[in-house]
């Protein structure tokens, strides 16, 4: 590991002005994955700049009816809160079904909207990776690519986003506010990680030292009626290979509202647009949900290895949404 500077910032601005001063400079939250990667050479910062201290851990409700929660807020304290399960329980399941209660005491919500991908390639720092050596080739392409992306990707790269808790706030349309030496500003989480193109190693749309302060979820009646499921290759807690984080309204047995996303298929979290617009306005049988998955994962792209990957996720898809119009029903 490389050596590096420690500095506890005491507020927001002290936090950007410490990372100003070195372009080497690191943000550590819960360091999860930022030390994990630290240690394999992966990440090489001068200064870690501390955020622990800062004020930004609370969760509260918005004057609208939605919901912020502060970036230094601990995934465990995000899932155990009870608005959160409340009002968007698909949101707590996700951040419980990410990783074991050590590990969620430590992350952070702003640090796991800013994990990187699990890929075995980019972690390996002797070969090649285009997100970590913009150019170099993507070996995932041509090797080892089971639990790669089949929606989103492209040729320079084929990774997945890890989070979990991002595919529940993709669902939601989640607001990422953030702080910079300029200034304030926010961004959709539509926004924040940009199509992978042929700039894999671009991987979240945020200014240059932009600090992350808090992310809003906006009022959505539906959410209360969410769920989010995983399938992973172990019981144990593992990276998935496809979820889902659904929310249904149901009424007179028609689709009135409905949100749909999709993790681990693609580079950020795959909002189901295709899939909710089919959905809309139509029945809510079996027989819909499979058609609507099925509009949507029409765009998938699998590489030789990865194809299983698409009726697993409709299978996913009309197995959550089943569940929910049947209790809506109850």
């Amino acid at each position: 590991m490389k050596e590096f500077d420690y500095q506890r910032a005491d507020g927001v601005s002290g936090a950007l002005a410490l990372h100003g001063a070195d372009p080497q400079a690191r943000f550590l939250g819960g360091g999860t994955n930022l030390v994990d990667l630290m240690k394999t050479g992966i990440e090489r910062p001068s200064v870690l700049v501390d955020i622990r201290a800062l004020p930004l851990d609370g969760i509260e409700a918005t004057g609208d009816g939605g919901l912020r929660i502060g970036a230094t807020a601990t995934n465990s304290d995000t899932a155990a809160h009870p608005e959160v399960r409340r009002r968007y329980p698909a949101l707590a399941q996700a951040l419980l079904a990410g990783a074991s209660g050590q590990l969620r005491n430590m992350a952070t919500v702003g640090g796991n909207l800013l994990q990187r991908t699990r890929c075995g390639y980019f972690a390996d720092a002797a070969g090649p990776c285009n997100k970590r050596v913009p150019g170099s080739g993507c070996p995932a392409i041509e090797g080892e690519h089971r639990n790669h992306a089949i929606l989103g990707a492209s040729g320079h790269c084929a990774a997945t986003h890890p989070s979990d808790m991002a595919v529940a706030l993709a669902a939601f349309d989640a607001v990422v506010a953030y702080e910079t030496a300029d200034g304030p500003g926010e961004m959709p989480l539509a926004d924040l990680y940009p199509p992978v193109g042929d700039t894999p190693h671009v991987e979240t749309a945020l200014p240059a030292g932009a600090l992350i302060t808090s992310v809003t979820l906006p009022p959505a009646p539906v959410a209360a009626a969410s769920r989010y499921r995983k399938v992973r290759e172990r019981a144990s807690f593992a990276f998935a290979i496809g979820s889902v984080a659904a929310a249904l309204e149901v009424r007179g047995g028609t689709v009135h509202d409905v949100r749909l996303a999709f993790g681990a298929v693609a580079p950020r979290p795959w909002r189901a647009q295709t899939a909710e617009k089919a959905l809309a306005g139509g029945p809510a049988t079996a027989e819909a949900f499979a058609a609507a998955a099925d509009a949507e994962l029409a765009a998938a792209e699998p590489l030789p290895d990865n194809g299983y990957k698409v009726p697993l996720m409709r299978d996913l898809v009309v197995s959550v949404l089943t569940e929910l119009a049947e209790e809506a029903d109850a």
